[in-house]
């Protein structure tokens, strides 16, 4: 990859981060706070959060097997994906490349940030071809969105392609893993001193239950995670969200049945589906959903919401049209969905 400081903004290489209270005492064991303006009453929550989440880092490291520097977290994995184009994308000067189709995210943090946006297709089946993403790249490409297992395909990429892409860009490659606890895959979370130059994302929203709490995190090299600390708000992590994700993460064994639960779930209604005579296919799926070929996904769509159960119609998206993509519920969810198609009529 190209030096770090060659990718990142000027401005932001520059940037003399706000320094907030919490940072200026950092290692003494203090019990009188005067310095925050803060009120001393309704202990604990007058008391502005760690800005650095170091006991939830801590924690998640070991599970994770990732260095707490290592660790980056966020309001959702989207403010990750936006600190992407604020610390590396020059608005109206540099582009982004990515598959399509995938997670939406991208390109609205793309247009909101005033950065070039280049989608590349996947193929049929949705495999990613390398060469194919790599013609799209210029020298002010500075970063390179691949998502695995893919939304709203559900599929593993083929590892091989992503590494081909990470070994010949010179820039950052995103590698977003929010379903990778489904999915049979080495996550590339575990290869970060191999390949200094991607960021992985993961999620406290997917297979750890807790979408409320809206926490991301982004996986990456010491001096990335260093420059999100520093172009982040100060305390853009709350203290409940941060007690929540202790309490969850103590859990890690719970999460591991609910993961085996859904997959196999997913196994059963995915069976089912492919019995219905108005799907003509289900697509390969390593996540907690599947895209399903519908032969009027519109009107399916609209028989099940009438019947109050939501599913996401992905017809307008390139590559799916006439698609539905069901997420795995409770078995209870799974059979009130299934038994309400099985009564539709054509």
């Amino acid at each position: 990859m190209k030096a770090l400081r060659d990718l990142v903004r000027k401005n932001v290489w520059e940037l003399k981060p706000y320094s907030s209270a919490r940072d200026e005492y950092a290692g003494v064991d203090a019990t009188v706070f005067l310095d925050a303006n803060e009120c001393p009453y309704n202990a604990p929550y007058n008391r502005y959060p760690d800005p650095l989440q170091w006991d939830v880092k801590n924690v998640l490291s070991k599970i994770k097997q990732v260095a707490p520097e290592q660790i980056f977290l966020g309001n959702g994995s989207d403010e990750a994906i936006d600190l992407v184009f604020r610390t590396f994308c020059e608005p109206k000067v540099d582009n982004v490349v990515a598959i399509a189709p995938t997670y939406g995210m991208y390109k609205v943090c793309a247009d909101i940030n005033d950065v070039v946006y280049r989608s590349v297709l996947l193929d049929e089946g949705f495999a990613l071809n390398a060469d194919r993403l790599l013609e799209a790249v210029d020298e002010q490409t500075k970063v390179i969105f691949i998502c695995s297992p893919n939304n709203p395909s559900g599929n593993d990429l083929e590892r091989e392609e992503i590494v081909k892409v990470i070994e010949r860009f010179q820039g950052i490659v995103v590698i977003d893993e929010a379903y990778s606890d489904y999915s049979s895959q080495k996550p590339f979370r575990l290869e970060l001193d191999k390949y200094p130059n991607i960021i992985v994302l993961n999620t406290f929203s997917k297979a750890w239950a807790s979408a409320g709490i809206r926490l991301g995190m982004a996986f990456a090299h010491k001096d990335i995670v260093a420059l999100f600390n520093k172009v982040k708000y100060p305390y853009n992590v709350n203290l409940l969200t941060q007690q929540k994700a202790l309490e969850i993460l103590k859990r890690h064994y719970d999460i591991d049945k609910w993961v085996t639960v859904i997959k196999n779930e997913r196994a059963s209604v995915i069976t089912a589906f492919l019995d219905l005579p108005f799907c003509k296919k289900v697509y390969p799926t390593d996540a907690n959903f599947f895209l399903a070929l519908m032969d009027d996904a519109d009107k399916i769509y609209a028989y099940l919401v009438r019947k109050g159960i939501i599913v996401r119609n992905r017809s307008k998206i390139e590559l799916c049209g006439n698609c539905l993509r069901v997420t795995i519920g409770t078995p209870q969810e799974n059979n009130q969905l299934l038994s309400a198609l099985r009564s539709y009529m054509i």
